[in-house]
């Protein structure tokens, strides 16, 4: 990836360059995920850092098994004892 040049308005804003909108495929509008890392700033898009939680998740949840699933019997066990 290119470095490119950037400045920051009184107002605190920046333009991510078009390229760099390009290659990370991002449209007007689009959410993204910004933190600091080692005293950089990252950009991330949104659906991506999704994609990265999912698949730390999927690490940890033996194939078959629906979180979705157990959390709604949960739901449905704690709203039948109220």
């Amino acid at each position: 990836m290119n470095s490119i040049g950037a400045k920051i308005t009184k107002d605190g804003r920046i333009v991510i360059p078009a390229q760099f909108r390009k290659e990370l495929g991002l449209e007007p509008g689009d959410e993204v995920i910004v933190r600091v890392v080692d005293g950089e700033m990252r950009i991330q898009p949104r659906k991506e850092a999704i994609k990265e939680a999912r698949a730390i998740v999927r690490k940890h949840i033996r194939k078959g098994r629906s979180l979705v699933k157990e959390l709604s019997r949960e739901r449905r066990k704690e709203a039948a004892n109220e």
